[in-house]
Parts: structure tokens; C-alpha cells; sequence
């Protein structure tokens, strides 16, 4: 009989690859989304949309009704705990047997930064919620320099970043999906905490001359300095809580404790983690001028 899995927040970076490699496996994908409108990129074989609206309970009973497996994920948010807490109550109320939890790295340990300190709450709370779990805790994407860097590489060759000289092994978000493709269609890795690395600390210079391998022409890293990075994001209307925890991650990486590399991705799926030059070969479209 197929299982159903759910998987909230299924439009991001992430969950839109866990949607898409769960799609191809015999297995009932129920996506998450905040509009079904939104959505409309997850109509893959097998993936039914629904909607959820953390202020209406009755969708969060439709969202879970039937499933029984669920990947949580939360926006970046200054209420994410509570989303999180809520998803999984409703996991519990209908009697999901296993729930994924998208955490991040560095969660586990005491940790005086806020961003780990909201994610070590949740995972303390589903953790204590009776439910069978699996944690993953990723570090930074590879995908965020198409994201966030995207515009000023494709406009400016440059790279924005107060990150100094300190190396982070940065992961590519397919290796995330595939490790959650895994964990979602199994039962060894009940009630266990994975740390999900790429396969090598790299700095921002050295990504900047991947990039310029990649794409043929010249990407410099530019080392903003840490107020000024602050300001610009302000400027940039970023709320001052989420700057203030950008800031606080830029300053783990700065001070060179974001390069612990794991085998977690190759023991978990049998092959090796994307390294970040295979990412910029492949994704070197992104970072040209259109």
C-alpha cells in the first residue's frame, strides 16, 4: 500500500527537490503550500497541492488527514517555532508515524546564536513529543549564491560577503532532497540526528575563482566589512531581528567553525555530495549576464 508523505513548505529551495525526487517513487506526495497558485511548479507525477495557513487550524487537520509520513520545514520567520510546534501537535493528533525535521547545523550544541537557538528548541520538542523522528541538519546551500549573489555576479562579477577567510562546506540542496528521500521511505533512521556537509570547506574567494572557471569570466569576492554588510541589509528592508541572525551566521563562518565536513550524504545514499565546483559547472548559466 502507498504511504502518504507530506512535506511542508514545499515551494522553497528545498522542499521544491524533496517534492520532485519523492514524485518518482511509489509513494503519495502531498505538497505544502501557502497558495496553491504558487504551487503550480510542483505538478509532478503523483504530488497533490494543499494549502497551509498556520492561522487556520481546519487547514493544518486537511494538510495532515491520511498522511503518514510528514518532512517539516518552516520559513525563515520570527514566529517559526511556533509554526514548527504546531505542525508537529497536528502530526501527532492524527497519528503520523514518522516525522523529518529540516533543522541546520550546529543546532545540537548550546548554542548562543538565535537562529540555533530557535531550531534546538523544536528539535527538543519533537524530540519529547513521543513521535518517531529524524533530525537533519544541513549546513549553508550552494544554492544560496544563485539566489542571494546571483544579481551581483551576473551584473557586477562580485561577490558580497563579510565572510573574510573562513571556509564553510557548503551543500548542494539535491544532496539534502536525497538524503530526505532516503529517511522518508525507511524505517532505519527512526529517532536519529544526521549532520548533512558537503565534501569540502571552501572559502569565498576560492568560490569566486570556481566561478570564474565556470562561466569564463571574472568573479571577485569582496570582503564587506560586518557593519556595513548590517546596514545593507537594513536598507534592504530586512527586518532588524533577521539581519542581526544573518550577522551572527556570517560570524560563525568568519571564525572558521562552519568547515567540519560529515560522510552523512554518502553513507545515507550511496554516493558522494556534490562538490561546489560540479555545482557551478552545472548552474553556470545562473551566474551570467542575461
Amino acid at each position: 500500500m502507498q504511504e502518504t508523505i507530506l512535506i511542508t513548505g514545499a515551494t522553497g529551495t528545498v522542499g521544491n527537490q524533496i517534492v520532485k525526487k519523492l514524485s518518482n517513487l511509489n509513494v503519495r506526495v502531498r505538497a505544502g503550500v501557502h497558495s496553491i497558485i504558487k504551487g503550480e511548479n510542483l505538478k509532478y507525477p503523483n504530488v497533490e497541492l494543499c494549502e497551509i495557513e498556520f492561522h487556520r487550524p481546519e487547514s493544518l487537520k486537511a494538510a495532515f488527514t491520511g498522511v503518514d509520513r510528514a518532512f517539516i520545514i518552516t520559513p525563515l520567520a520570527a514566529d517559526q517555532v511556533e509554526m514548527a510546534k504546531k505542525l508537529i501537535d497536528e502530526a501527532k493528533s492524527v497519528g503520523v508515524k514518522h516525522v523529518v525535521r529540516l533543522s541546520a547545523a550546529g543546532a545540537e550544541s548550546e548554542n548562543p546564536i538565535q537562529l540555533g537557538r530557535w531550531h534546538r528548541e523544536v528539535e527538543d520538542y519533537l524530540k519529547a513529543s513521543g513521535l518517531n523522528y529524524t533530525i537533519l541538519r544541513p549546513t549553508s546551500f550552494m544554492q544560496n549564491f544563485v539566489n542571494f549573489s546571483g544579481n551581483t555576479i551576473r551584473n557586477e562579477n562580485a561577490i558580497y560577503m563579510p565572510l573574510g577567510e573562513g571556509k564553510v562546506s557548503y551543500i548542494d540542496v539535491r544532496d539534502i532532497a536525497a538524503v530526505a528521500d532516503c529517511v522518508l521511505t525507511s524505517e532505519a533512521y527512526y529517532n536519529q540526528e544526521l549532520n548533512i556537509t558537503g565534501p569540502e570547506p571552501i572559502s569565498v574567494q576560492e568560490i569566486a575563482q570556481v566561478l570564474s572557471e565556470a562561466t569564463g569570466q571574472p568573479v571577485k569576492y569582496i570582503d564587506v566589512p560586518e557593519e556595513t554588510a548590517y546596514q545593507s541589509m537594513l536598507q534592504a528592508q530586512m527586518p532588524e531581528w533577521m539581519a542581526r541572525a544573518m550577522m551572527e551566521l556570517h560570524q560563525v563562518a568568519k571564525a572558521g567553525h562552519a568547515g567540519i565536513v560529515t560522510d552523512t550524504v554518502e553513507r545515507v545514499t550511496g554516493h558522494k555530495p556534490y562538490t561546489f565546483r560540479e555545482f557551478a559547472r552545472q548552474h553556470a548559466e545562473c551566474f551570467l549576464p542575461e
